[in-house]
């Protein structure tokens, strides 16, 4: 059962696993998953930006699933599966995901770059052979200002290829 334990007026223990850690808060009960990862953990590869759950850059996964970090509450997150992209990297190497990223040029400002490719993870393990719909409709809720979606798009198709081999 998540640990949840109301700690005087206003804060609450709530204990996650984040990128396979333990990782104990300390926070207010409207503290987002956003703001407890960035502020209190100090992992800064989800972006702030919108706060308001409308572009997707603090995209990270909930359990295997993407959800808004800046829409989600560091208390419901309490015994779940935190993961950002900063966790995505093994032993010093990029994930596929990742290193398609960067050989496909899948960015321009890099603003949106975590979120899209929590995106894309989030869509590889669950369909290993997606199609450029399928990862159209996966990033649809990551926007990219800088309009890099033809090549977000092949960095995907180009992991997926990479991973079916």
């Amino acid at each position: 059962m998540p640990t949840v334990r109301p700690l005087g007026p206003g804060a609450v223990d709530v204990e996650v696993d984040v990128n396979g850690m333990r990782a104990p808060l300390h926070v207010p009960p409207h503290r987002t998953l956003l703001d407890a990862l960035r502020d209190d953990l100090g992992l800064q590869g989800a972006k702030k930006v919108c706060d308001e759950g409308t572009c997707g850059a603090c995209t990270v996964l909930v359990d295997g699933r993407p959800v808004y970090a800046c829409m989600t509450l560091a208390v419901t997150c309490a015994g779940r599966s935190v993961e950002t992209v900063e966790g995505l990297a093994r032993d010093g190497e990029l994930h596929p995901v990742q290193e398609a990223f960067v050989a496909h040029d899948a960015f321009q400002c890099g603003f949106c770059t975590p979120g899209q490719i929590m995106s894309v993870v989030a869509l590889l393990r669950a369909n290993a052979t997606p199609t450029a719909d399928d990862v159209m409709r996966a990033v649809s809720g990551n926007l990219c200002r800088c309009g890099a979606y033809p090549n977000i798009v092949e960095a995907a198709l180009a992991a997926a290829r990479k991973a079916t081999k």
